[in-house]
């Protein structure tokens, strides 16, 4: 049996003070290791619907700084930087009196994921452990994203937008793109934010949903199945899980499931909205454009 840990908490404050409790359910000994928190910093409009809210990451960061672990944060949001979604949502100010700065998951080395090779982060691929913070949240292309989608934000940043936009629409080719991810990256450990939920679509521009969730397992699968139970979905009305199954990956099949807190049928999800048809993403070279010249510009600001 795979362990997926749920609690039920009414507000960020309440999730801080049980952040602690949940990690420990599911972390091996972290002292001295090398760990990536890899959030979910997908844009910076609507910002804390579609990330991971800052007082989760802090409270994370915080407690495996208290376990001894050598900490980095970073994501490689598809346009932007991870620095100024870090900013935008008040997260740089909780990290600072944690000695910790936000990294941009830029350069990286080329391997292949499922039938794809993609560039994957360097800080990613040397992490002695990577901790998962996906966002429980609607996906217009996916339908649900969750912990195994998050992980798609170690490929670097604008080969993911590049990705998305060529290869978003064979939904096989692309679910098995981003699983691949699972073999390639290091151990994962994940904890997903439900506490303010994203429905109707995603993965930016969707609507606040008070779920109530904090979920945690050592197996992303196990975590994103958990999740479509919450939602009461079967696994092939979501492209990935619908996936992991075929392939009869661990933590698919939700028989192997063990629930040790709080039930699935415990949360309140029967007006969470899911996208009711899923749309390939279009490719913008326009936006792809911005987002090259803003990285350029900030690298120069920095040397």
């Amino acid at each position: 049996m795979i362990e997926v840990f749920l609690r039920q908490t009414p507000d960020y404050a309440h999730a801080a003070g049980m952040i602690p409790e949940l990690l420990d359910n599911v972390l091996p000994d972290i002292a001295g290791s090398r760990l990536l928190i890899k959030p979910n910093f997908v844009a910076l409009r609507g910002a804390h619907p579609c990330c991971t809210h800052p007082v989760v990451i802090a409270a994370v960061a915080r407690h495996c700084i208290e376990r001894g672990a050598h900490v980095t944060i970073g994501d490689s949001p598809a346009f932007g930087t991870a620095q100024a979604i870090a900013h935008g949502i008040g997260l740089t100010e909780l990290l600072r009196p944690l000695g910790l700065e936000v990294v941009t998951l830029n350069s990286g080395v080329c391997v292949k994921s499922g039938p794809v090779r993609v560039q994957v982060s360097s800080v990613a691929l040397n992490a002695d452990l990577i901790l998962n913070l996906p966002k429980f949240k609607a996906h217009s292309q996916m339908r649900f994203s969750g912990a195994v989608k998050n992980l798609f934000g170690c490929v670097t940043g604008v080969r993911k937008a590049w990705l998305h936009a060529l290869h978003g629409d064979k939904k096989d080719r692309f679910v098995a793109m981003i699983c691949g991810l699972m073999q390639v990256l290091p151990p994962t450990v994940s904890l997903m934010d439900g506490v303010q939920a994203m429905h109707r679509t995603g993965p930016i521009s969707g609507e606040a949903y008070p779920l109530g969730f904090l979920g945690a397992s050592a197996s992303p699968v196990a975590m994103d199945a958990a999740a479509g139970m919450v939602l009461g979905a079967q696994p092939e009305f979501f492209p990935i899980w619908a996936h992991c199954l075929r392939e009869r990956l661990p933590g698919a099949d939700t028989a192997a499931l063990d629930f040790p807190g709080d039930k699935p049928e415990d949360f309140d999800a029967a007006d969470f909205i899911l996208p009711a048809s899923l749309k390939p993403e279009s490719f913008r070279p326009d936006i792809l454009f911005r987002s090259l010249v803003k990285r350029a510009w900030l690298a120069r600001c920095k040397s």
